[in-house]
């Protein structure tokens, strides 16, 4: 919790609650349905929430903007983004139930109200959305392939609507087979830790 508040320190008392209750949360999820490892458990802040909140440092949501979280898993990085941007609405999505259970069970205990989850496959899911995010689900020509035609033209954050993709490792020969301009920023200037020494934050622009 120390070190979303490190990097965080303007987040509100309701926002504080929200983030200290995910440990207690995941670690009773967890025990029912593994969805983190049980060594990343106890890193929870550093490896999946604060990971998460990378791109709340590269694009900051607005009011009712529209986001996307594809192969969510237990709630990455749409969980700690939903905390984070509490007017914006957020879809998450991921075709295996159970992790679609820890994702509503982690809301409810945490009161997080603005995010729909959804136990489907993107291909199969109607609507725009501003914004499309995830977490290393696929190589990223791929995830383009899918989630293309679910965005909407337009600008509701800090950078127009598009993909915020979090990836690690040399990724030059992986976009240019998306044939597609991309910007990469680097989570190691955003975050001291060197668990992030080789992870980014891939922005592809709709």
């Amino acid at each position: 919790m120390e070190t979303i508040e490190k990097y965080f320190p303007e987040i509100t008392p309701r926002q504080r609650e929200q983030f200290a209750a995910l440990k207690e949360l995941y670690t009773e999820w967890n025990a029912k349905i593994n969805v983190i490892s049980r060594k990343d458990i106890d890193s929870l802040y550093l490896r999946h929430v604060l990971h998460s909140l990378a791109i709340a440092r590269v694009c900051r949501f607005e009011r009712d903007a529209r986001v996307l979280d594809v192969g969510c898993g237990g709630g990455f990085p749409s969980v700690p983004l939903a905390i984070m941007f509490p007017e914006t609405r957020f879809t998450s999505v991921d075709s295996i139930g159970k992790k679609i259970t820890v994702v509503r069970g982690i809301c409810s205990g945490a009161g997080i109200d603005n995010i729909d989850a959804r136990h489907t496959r993107v291909e199969q899911l109607d609507g725009r959305f501003d914004y499309v995010v995830s977490r290393a689900v696929t190589d990223m020509s791929t995830f383009v392939g899918w989630v293309w035609g679910k965005l909407q033209r337009g600008q509701h954050g800090t950078l127009p609507a598009g993909i915020l993709y979090l990836k690690g490792g040399d990724l030059a020969e992986e976009m240019a087979r998306t044939h597609r301009k991309w910007r990469e920023y680097a989570i190691s200037e955003m975050f001291d830790e060197e668990f992030f020494q080789t992870k980014k934050v891939v922005y592809m622009q709709y």
